[in-house]
């Protein structure tokens, strides 16, 4: 299964003197090493952090990410999607290569 998730805290993210542009990154940061240190493929973008696995692994990873980041604020917020596919792996490059396919089949 791939799943796409966000996790943020709550209760912080305001500027201060402490932090001026009201970043979150320490505590996303917190959450992406978690998900680096699994050792299942992964991506992480500007927006969403991306994992490939299966279902008790990646929500394992998901969990632990989770509570990576709850010392940063008083709640976390979790975003996530999922794509559950039994019996394929390498999907998430493997999507993205179907469609650069059907693109390149589209302007041929």
């Amino acid at each position: 299964m791939l799943i796409a998730f966000s996790v943020a805290p709550s209760g912080i993210g305001y500027a201060s003197a402490e932090n001026p542009d009201g970043s979150v990154h320490d505590a996303v940061a917190a959450a992406v090493a978690v998900v680096r240190a699994s050792g299942l493929p992964h991506r992480t973008s500007s927006m969403f952090t991306e994992i490939e696995g299966e279902w008790d692994e990646v929500f394992a990873v998901v969990k632990a990410a989770t509570d990576a980041v709850m010392p940063y604020g008083s709640r976390v917020s979790l975003v996530l999607k999922a794509d559950i596919r039994p019996g394929r792996t390498g999907e998430m490059d493997g999507k993205v290569e179907r469609l650069e396919e059907a693109l390149g089949r589209r302007a041929g």
